[in-house]
């Protein structure tokens, strides 16, 4: 993700004859959820407690999130860089960040990065309401719906349907926080019943939003996300033992399949050519060929750098278009053409942006994520343990594996 990003500026002949048959950025992408899938139901089912799950992901990403966008504005008001729909209604767009879905509410995305997080905030919701209805070990099910709605409703919807053409920006954003408002607090207050119609009211609106409404990602493009990510969770069932291993490769196989064929018949029409086809097929492709090896892998031990990396992801991700946007902003940087200057370049930006990462991973994500663990705990011993009873809850075997480590770090 970095390299698509930073290579607008730097190596733009490499860049170029990269695009001509992989997209870097795409494959990231896919990357990223596929892992996401793997991990975060994980972190769900090990505590068992919704309550618990979703104060951990609040202080998980807002406060990051919040310094990102912080600093974004210091740039621009500072005359580095510029912000992305200046021109925008601020109201709107402010309500549009409160549930970090304003890339399917067309509102500003800043850094440009958080789209993705729509897509991440959705799938809490449904794992979420899935767990609660007790329909959540049927991953491999709901991966081959969404692979096959990639195929046959990837060329259906139109792109902002509900901001543009049903409704207006402004009421949509305000229905969209309503109901997902309305569907956490019962979620999070209720029992039994309630609650568990509270989550599939914030999971159902959450999904028609992103299925109806979304740009950044085309329609194949966001179901084959929700495949991929219940890809992931389904693999984290068969390390966990909660479903068959042969199933399941089966299962996978048939996904990329189907995915495979839903970039081949829905990009064709608006690429005119062979070369986005062929480059979103490989990304595609290389995506899951990462993912199977990195599982082969996953009983060995990780070198301590990439465990690092891994660790400091999150600030990568949302830290890297903003040094790109002071990188950018400097004249004598602009247009390099002598690779071993733009080699030193891009060394320099890499170490600046790790020791950055370093930083905000241990005076920002670190802190906040333990006051959120005391803030779980409060809650905890002054409502009872949010925890389903035994008789809903199975024993998570899940404990102990790579995907619970992992979540750990999530």
């Amino acid at each position: 993700m970095v390299f698509d990003h930073l290579t607008y500026s730097v190596f733009q002949p490499v860049r170029d004859s990269v695009y001509h048959w992989f997209d870097p950025g795409q494959y990231g992408v896919f990357v990223f959820f596929l892992v996401s899938g793997y991990i975060v139901p994980a972190s769900l089912e090990r505590r068992g407690s919704v309550r618990g799950f979703w104060v951990s992901r609040a202080f998980r990403l807002y406060p990051l999130y919040l310094f990102a966008l912080s600093a974004m504005v210091v740039l621009w008001a500072s005359g580095l860089g510029s912000l992305s729909g200046m021109d925008s209604n601020a109201v709107t767009s402010s309500f549009a960040d409160v549930f970090m879905l304003q890339s399917v509410l067309w509102a500003p995305t800043v850094p440009n990065v958080v789209w993705s997080l729509a897509y991440e905030m959705v799938f809490y919701l449904m794992i979420t309401a899935l767990f609660l209805a007790g329909e959540h070990r049927r991953s491999g099910r709901h991966a081959l719906v969404f692979a096959a709605a990639a195929v046959g409703l990837g060329g259906v919807f139109v792109p902002g349907f509900l901001s543009h053409q049903l409704l207006s920006p402004g009421v949509v954003v305000a229905i969209t926080d309503s109901l997902v408002l309305a569907g956490l607090v019962l979620m999070l207050a209720g029992r039994g019943r309630t609650r568990t119609a509270g989550a599939v009211l914030a999971a159902a609106t959450g999904l028609l939003l992103i299925i109806l409404n979304s740009g950044f990602a085309a329609p194949w493009e966001t179901f084959t996300i929700f495949a991929l990510m219940f890809t992931g969770t389904m693999l984290y069932r068969a390390e966990a033992g909660q479903f068959p291993w042969r199933r399941a490769l089966y299962v996978a196989v048939l996904v990329f399949g189907l995915t495979l064929i839903a970039v081949q018949w829905h990009e064709s029409p608006l690429a005119e050519n062979l070369v986005t086809i062929r480059r979103t097929f490989n990304s595609l492709e290389f995506a899951g060929l990462t993912f199977a090896v990195a599982m082969l892998c996953r009983h060995k031990k990780v070198p301590r750098a990439l465990a690092w990396l891994g660790l400091v992801s999150y600030s990568v991700y949302l830290l890297h278009p903003v040094l790109i946007k002071a990188y950018a902003s400097v004249p004598w940087m602009r247009n390099q053409n002598f690779m071993p200057t733009e080699l030193f370049l891009v060394a320099v930006f890499v170490t600046v942006l790790l020791v950055c990462c370093a930083l905000t991973h241990r005076y920002i994500e670190a802190p906040m994520q333990r006051v959120g663990r005391r803030v779980a705990g409060r809650l905890d011993a002054r409502f009872g343990p949010d925890v389903l009873r035994s008789g809903r809850r199975r024993p998570d075997p899940a404990a102990g594996t790579p995907a619970d480590e992992l979540a750990a770090c999530r």
